[in-house]
């Protein structure tokens, strides 16, 4: 294959950029490259990245409660890589791995504690779903595709089972090299008091930002619990997962008002949310964040080095020597846009992200 360089492009901050790349890594960065015996794209005037990475999606197309298809959330999206967060179980993340492997797009998961994943949506109602042994079997047998474990804290999961689910998931992660963990919050019980006493920093809280009464808003004084603040300064990842019902402007502009931003920026996307809202897509989450407060520097190191800290992707996430040739080329478009969160209010940019191309092990895609 033939070493090719992405010519006359800038990084986010400004300075030019350009990166060369063969055989699915990266070969060259720098401000200038000679294109020499290379292949050329020119990119001038638009921007470059690491790879965009959602770290939070439903993408196993045999479910029927939350799924969709792996290339219309990411690569047809500007989205390099996607990390399926629990849609699948010990039971059928297999299945899943085999649907994953025919995706352009880089496909991760995080297995469900529970061993069917969300086949229905009481999944940690009954504790005889959650098996250590089968989760750490398919852990060894998927190391490349599995990097991490999930478990979802609210009402409509759990049951009558409280904290415990939480407590069996923090077992399963310490028998496992401490493996990363994701937490869903939302209605309780349990109470979120009681889900970040047992969770322990570099665990990731999805929904930071939702707009129920068990979220990190106090709605009585409409400041941020102290509690939640705590666990944010003590470093618990606070990770946006959008969704149908978990992001909320207000929750997400009075966090920043306090200096609470989110660690990583997530979509909770499925079909669903995709096609009539309020999500569509990661470009139009960070464009969310951007009205927030959040600057476009920050917006792209979420979707891209957090992520990939946070689950221990070592090569990606970076633009460096060595490193998977997974870019996304951008650039932004002035023109008003409505933007709606979870619960209906609306915000408006004036400014919109618009990836062009999905670079994917070298192989580069238009964006549609």
């Amino acid at each position: 294959m033939t070493e090719t360089v992405l010519k006359g492009g800038r990084l986010i901050t400004g300075e030019p950029f350009e990166v060369a790349y063969e055989n699915g890594k990266l070969t060259a960065v720098g401000t200038e490259i000679n294109p020499v015996n290379k292949t050329v794209i020119d990119i001038t005037g638009q921007y470059l990245s690491p790879g965009w990475i959602d770290d939070h999606v439903h993408c196993f197309s045999e479910m029927h409660l939350y799924y969709d298809y792996p290339d219309e959330i990411g690569v047809q999206k500007g989205v390099t890589t996607v990390i399926d967060a629990g849609t699948t179980g010990a039971e059928n993340i297999g299945r899943f791995h085999q649907l994953a492997l025919q995706a352009k797009t880089n496909v991760l998961a995080l297995v469900n504690i529970s061993k069917w994943g969300i086949v229905e949506q009481d999944e940690l109602a009954d504790l005889s779903k959650i098996k250590q042994a089968l989760v750490t079997k398919v852990l060894h047998e998927y190391p490349d595709f599995i990097v991490g474990i999930k478990a979802r804290m609210s009402k409509t999961v759990i049951g009558s089972n409280g904290i415990t689910p939480l407590k069996l998931a923090k077992e399963i992660q310490k028998t496992n090299q401490n493996l990363p963990l994701m937490v869903h919050i939302g209605s309780e019980p349990p109470k979120l008091t009681e889900i970040l006493d047992v969770m322990e920093p570099g665990d990731v809280m999805t929904h930071c930002f939702n707009g129920k009464p068990n979220g990190i808003l106090d709605r009585e004084t409409d400041e941020i619990k102290a509690f939640a603040k705590v666990a944010y300064e003590h470093g618990i990842i606070f990770d946006t997962g959008h969704g149908t019902d978990s992001f909320n402007f207000h929750v997400a502009e009075v966090a920043f008002a306090k200096g609470i931003k989110a660690n990583s920026i997530s979509t909770d996307i499925y079909i669903r949310n995709r096609k009539n809202g309020p999500v569509y897509d990661l470009a139009t989450t960070m464009e969310k964040l951007h009205v927030v407060g959040y600057t476009w520097p920050e917006i792209i190191e979420k979707v891209t080095t957090a992520p990939a800290n946070n689950f221990h992707l070592t090569t990606k996430g970076k633009l460096v020597v060595g490193a998977d040739a997974d870019i996304t080329v951008f650039d932004f478009e002035d023109g008003a846009k409505t933007l709606t969160d979870s619960n209906g209010f609306t915000r408006t940019t004036n400014v919109q992200i618009k990836p062009h191309y999905a670079i994917i092990g070298g192989a580069c895609y238009d964006v549609l």
